[in-house]
Order: structure tokens, then C-alpha cells, then sequence
């Protein structure tokens, strides 16, 4: 009888969008693999289904406060477990490890195991500090993870620094050898295939990610203006949505302002996002958040793009200094447009140092390697030869 896994996460774009390799992984290895999603749509939940998984829904409030909607969850996912009897439960992000783990742990699931991908907005510290509300997130979140790590099976992050800044710092107990460092989730190569930079093109930039101040966006358009009063010709392309309920966005005049004077190009949200990184130069992030280990790098070095972004918890694993790119102090818009102004200047550099990036990502970011590698740390290999 096949070993049983379920995957606990958010949403139904995540869970295909971030797991679907290591579900199609688990599967080929003769797992059932069962995908728990609170927010989804039909079409997505029949995928999913065609993945070869059986997709579950439950009642989550993502970004809700509420503890008695929260105890109503881990019930909820309880009472499922129970039902279903997994082998392994494997939760990711906050929420879902906080009481998908809890769940499993009252369901007696004999392995649980969570993955933080980047300790995230209550770890991010913004230029002016943090208001009080994402503060007393922050204590909570700490709170949470102090009841919930000491029974975790493994404790997976994807970068060095993140289990410094929450584990040690925070003294929470953990079981030994329990926390281990994947790295990059990894990407499916073949969809960002190495493209070579037609170097009698216009150098160009490029950033692609929510327009936020903790992304880098700001930075991103003043280290624009410094470099146009030198080089007028140079475009500078914006991709990802405007997030008008969040108090650190890219205001709506503000975009418009800067499209006007022919300062950025922007494109809005797209999905042919390969497409715009090949036909780009230089891909830019300069983020301050909490990352994980930023997606969207990966998919601008697997093309074959150098990258300039901070040297920050998560976005420096992907640069070596100098190599594949260079990386700047955050909130520093000088230092980015002085590292632009160097691709400019010697744009001979950009499949130089692009193909450093396409060989980092050959060797850090392929799903298949990454996959191969967490069912490791997971332990789920040794699992499947006991039963077989």
C-alpha cells in the first residue's frame, strides 16, 4: 500500500504554481499525496487532480487575527487528517504550519514537517522602523512557533539566516538535528530556457515584483532618475501589480507620474514573464523583505541574466559578488545606479557575468535536483523503503 503524504498550503495558485514538481516527484516515488488549499477555484482544484493528487479544501482566514477562527481551522484540519491517516503531514507558510502542524500533532501523524519560505513581513524592517500592529504580529508569530517547533519531525528554511533570526534570536526549542537548509524551491528549467543578450541592443533593466517598498521599488525608480541624467536613452522596465491597500505600495499617481516623465515602462501584471526577462538585459532587485530566496532571480539567472540586488537575508544567496552580478546595501539607490551605470559602461558584462547566472542555476535551481533533495531531508526516502 502506498505511503500517504498530505501537502498543507494557502492557495491553489501556490500549491501548483510552487509544488506541482515535488507533487509529480512524490507521486513517481508511489506516494498518495493529498493537497490541502483554503483559497481555490475550480479549475485549479481539477489540475491539481491531474497532477495525480487529490486536492482538499478547508476554511482559512490567510491574514486574519482571530484565534477562535484559527482553532476552528486546526479542528477542521484535524478532524480531516483523521479521516485520511497520512503517513506525513508537510506544511508551508505561516499559517498553515502553525495549525496544519498543530492538526497533525493531535491527529498523531507519526511525521510533521514544516517549511519556512522566508520569515516574511513581521521580520521586515522597514526604513522608519515597524508600526506597533506588525510588531505584535511579529510576537505572536514567535509565540506560535514557540508551541509548534519543539514537535516538528524537520524544520526546513531556505536560507542561513532565517533560522538565526527566528530560531537563536528567540531561543525556541527545536528537536535535534530537526532544522536543516534547502535553499532555492527551485524552477522547472525548461520553462526559462538560457536566451544570449543581443549585445547591439540598448541595455535595459528590468524589476519584477509587487510594488512595494519592501521589493525594492522605490529604490528601483530613484536609481532610474540618477542614471537618466547621465544616460537619457537607457530604459527601465517595471513588471507586477500595484497594491493600493498596502501602506508601504507604489501609489497609483505616483506609477503614473513616472511613466509620464519617461522614467519607467511599466507593464503591469503578465504571464509571459520569460518572455520579458529574455528581451531585457539586466534583471533588478533590490529588496529589503524577508525573502525566502527570491522566485523571480532565479527565473532572470536560469535565462541567463546577471542580477543586481541587496545584501539582504535570502537575496544574497543568489549573487556572488562581482560573478553573476553585483549586490548593494538596501535602501541605497546611489549604489544601484552606480552598478547599473557599470552594465552601460561595459555591456560586454551582461552575457559574461548572465552566463555565471545560467551555470548557478543549472547547479542550485533545478526542481528536479531541489525535489530530490527535500524528499531527502524529509526522510520520506527512507520511509518508502521500510514499508517496501
Amino acid at each position: 500500500m502506498n505511503n500517504k503524504i498530505v501537502l498543507i498550503g494557502n492557495t491553489s495558485s501556490t500549491m501548483l504554481g510552487f509544488r506541482s514538481d515535488l507533487i509529480k516527484k512524490l507521486i513517481s516515488d508511489h506516494y498518495q499525496v493529498y493537497a490541502f488549499v483554503c483559497e481555490y477555484s475550480e479549475e485549479h482544484l481539477e489540475k491539481i487532480r491531474k497532477l495525480g493528487a487529490v486536492p482538499v479544501t478547508y476554511r482559512m482566514n490567510r491574514g486574519g487575527l482571530n484565534p477562535f477562527a484559527d482553532l476552528k481551522t486546526v479542528f477542521e484540519l484535524k478532524e480531516k487528517l483523521k479521516k485520511i491517516k497520512p503517513d506525513v503531514v508537510f506544511s508551508y507558510f505561516t499559517k498553515p504550519v502553525v495549525y496544519g502542524s498543530s492538526a497533525a500533532k493531535l491527529s498523531k501523524v507519526p511525521k510533521i514537517i514544516g517549511m519556512i519560505e522566508g520569515l516574511g513581513t513581521p521580520f521586515t524592517i522597514h526604513k522608519n522602523g515597524q508600526s506597533l500592529k506588525v510588531k505584535l504580529i511579529c510576537f505572536i508569530q514567535v509565540s506560535l512557533y514557540k508551541l509548534v517547533f519543539p514537535f516538528l519531525d524537520k524544520i526546513i528554511f531556505l536560507n542561513p539566516d532565517d533560522p538565526k533570526d527566528l530560531i537563536e534570536k528567540n531561543s525556541i526549542n527545536y528537536k535535534k538535528n530537526a532544522v536543516q537548509i534547502l535553499g532555492p524551491i527551485g524552477l522547472n528549467l525548461n520553462e526559462y530556457p538560457y536566451t544570449y543578450w543581443d549585445e547591439s541592443q540598448q541595455i535595459s533593466f528590468i524589476f519584477i515584483a509587487r510594488l512595494l517598498a519592501e521589493k525594492g521599488i522605490f529604490e528601483y525608480i530613484e536609481a532610474a532618475k540618477l542614471v537618466k541624467q547621465k544616460y537619457p536613452n537607457i530604459i527601465f522596465k517595471i513588471i507586477g501589480g500595484l497594491d493600493a491597500e498596502n501602506p508601504y505600495g507604489l501609489t497609483e499617481k505616483e506609477l503614473e507620474d513616472v511613466i509620464f516623465s519617461g522614467v519607467v515602462e511599466y507593464s503591469g501584471f503578465v504571464t509571459d514573464v520569460a518572455k520579458r526577462i529574455q528581451d531585457s538585459a539586466v534583471f533588478v532587485l533590490p529588496s529589503y523583505y524577508r525573502e525566502g530566496v527570491p522566485r523571480s532571480t532565479q527565473e532572470a539567472m536560469a535565462i541567463g541574466r546577471p542580477v543586481i540586488t541587496t545584501d539582504v537575508p535570502g537575496c544574497r544567496e543568489t549573487v556572488v559578488d562581482g560573478v553573476n552580478g553585483f549586490l548593494v546595501p538596501k535602501w541605497n539607490p546611489e549604489a544601484l545606479a552606480d552598478k547599473m551605470c557599470y552594465f552601460i559602461e561595459n555591456p560586454e558584462q551582461v552575457n559574461k557575468m548572465g552566463l555565471k547566472s545560467y551555470e548557478i542555476a543549472q547547479e542550485k535551481f533545478d526542481a528536479e535536483k531541489v525535489n530530490s533533495k527535500l524528499i531527502e531531508i524529509m526522510g520520506l526516502k527512507d520511509l518508502n523503503e521500510k514499508i517496501s
